[in-house]
């Protein structure tokens, strides 16, 4: 995601070659994005509507959560 106008419903999208898509609330499979998103991973099919591509079926990806690291005790080995 490139960033995405809640009021508007409306923002954009890149491509993996650098091409900017708009894309629409509507486009969303699930809900679209609420909040800062550019930068969020997603997936999208892309579609000439009236000469122009836009973005469609756009899913927002599950990153994975970084595994935390464990606590240690107070009575181990220091």
């Amino acid at each position: 995601m490139i960033w995405f106008h809640e009021g508007r419903g409306t923002g954009f999208v890149l491509t993996a070659t650098g091409e900017r898509l708009a894309v629409d609330r509507d486009a969303f499979v699930g809900p679209a994005p609420v909040g800062r998103c550019a930068g969020l991973p997603v997936r999208f099919n892309v579609r000439e509507d009236n000469g122009t591509r836009v973005a469609t079926e756009v899913t927002m990806i599950e990153a994975d959560q970084p595994r935390r690291a464990r606590r240690r005790g107070r009575g181990g080995g220091f």
